[in-house]
């Protein structure tokens, strides 16, 4: 999901970043980490992009089938 997306399922469409970051009201079922850029690639993560990165592949490794 991109900020865009989230920032608009949340109703704050000009919030892009915060609304995925601190002001995030759906961190637990998204965590920022898990929110790319509109154009699929990763940016600002508090901890860096290479740990942004490592977690996402980490979790990849565990997906399940049918779980998204």
């Amino acid at each position: 999901m991109s900020h865009t997306e989230l920032a608009q399922r949340t109703g704050s469409p000009k919030a892009l970043r915060a609304v995925a970051c601190a002001a995030n009201p759906l961190a637990v079922v998204i965590p920022c980490h898990r929110v790319v850029r509109s154009d699929g690639n990763l940016s600002g993560y508090r901890w860096g992009i290479k740990r942004k990165a490592e977690l996402l592949r980490r979790e990849s490794k565990h997906e399940q089938p049918g779980v998204s």
